[in-house]
């Protein structure tokens, strides 16, 4: 195989200075403010070491990213019992779709969408006040990425508080189903600061690798999460994590991975690498444009794919 920094350069160079580069999220009025113009990577292996290269030190809101590990604590705190409220199938339809809510009797198809998102938070918020619950996924990302200075990007939070007109929608129709049991505006204020959360590539890069290492935190050994819920939190971003542009994704990177409208995706490499992109702009479905592209081109010439066990 390649050098990684090599890769990760040429990558970098190439994807930072193309001409077409995606819409930036405009419906959500502070992410309309991003610079397109920019691009990072970052890979960390299972051993520990971090290759980056563009704008990898620049923190981005993470967005839907962050329900990657949201899951992960709803399914620590819930087990089995978590999928009676949420689906393990790909949607089909746009993340945001109210269609499918009816159609499922308020179940949501998957945890990634913006629907089944919102029943994880839930989950979450559960016993808990809003600010114990935000700080409870927080403080999950600052231990797993070793970094204690992640935080909620409250201009984006309270920007998405005041057009997230949908997910209101979302919220009372899953409640009018029963499927919701806190106030809407108590599970979305908590919803709108996790995926409000600011992460830089090299930050969200470390966060994956305890998926990459089934569980286990890089560092000392130790259990994160058990090695059953990382397996099924990696076949979820296989499936489900790029709404109805997975299939897509699965079949020309071939990882899990999770994107966000802030224009990052997270991808896994099982037993390989955790690996960070971002690019801004996004494509018609909502996935980073560049950042897509440049993980198919990363796959390639690493040869990680989940569907063969021959590394280049």
């Amino acid at each position: 195989m390649e050098d990684l920094q090599t890769i990760v350069n040429d990558i970098a160079k190439k994807y930072g200075s193309k001409d077409e580069r995606g819409t930036v999220a405009d419906y959500i009025p502070q992410l309309a403010c991003v610079d397109p113009n920019q691009f990072g990577i970052s890979i960390v292996t299972s051993e520990g070491q971090e290759y980056s290269a563009g704008d990898a030190e620049v923190p981005f809101s993470i967005q839907s990213i962050s329900k990657v590990f949201a899951l992960t604590l709803a399914l620590q705190q819930e087990g089995a019992e978590l999928w009676e409220r949420v689906g393990r199938e790909p949607s089909g339809d746009p993340f945001n779709s109210i269609v499918q809510l009816e159609h499922d009797h308020g179940v949501p198809r998957n945890p990634f969408i913006n629907a089944g998102a919102i029943v994880v938070t839930d989950v979450l918020l559960t016993g808990s006040t809003s600010v114990e619950a935000n700080a409870r996924l927080l403080n999950f990302l600052r231990m797993v990425s070793e970094d204690e200075n992640i935080d909620i990007d409250l201009a984006v939070a309270e920007s998405e508080t005041e057009h997230g007109y949908r997910n209101f929608a979302l919220a009372n129709f899953i409640r009018a189903y029963g499927n919701l049991n806190n106030e809407p505006a108590d599970t979305l204020d908590v919803y709108f600061k996790n995926c409000s959360i600011a992460m830089s590539c090299q930050q969200l890069a470390h966060a994956g690798r305890f998926l990459v290492l089934d569980g286990q935190n890089g560092l000392t050994g130790d259990a994160i999460t058990s090695s059953r819920t990382a397996r099924r939190v990696n076949a979820m971003m296989l499936t489900c994590g790029h709404y109805d542009g997975s299939g897509e994704f699965a079949y020309r990177v071939g990882l899990p991975g999770k994107s966000g409208v802030g224009g990052g995706i997270l991808c896994v490499a099982p037993g390989f690498a955790s690996i960070a992109c971002w690019s801004p702009g996004l494509n018609a479905i909502g996935n980073s444009h560049l950042a897509t592209k440049a993980l198919e081109e990363l796959a390639a010439r690493t040869g990680w794919s989940v569907f063969s066990n021959s590394i280049k």
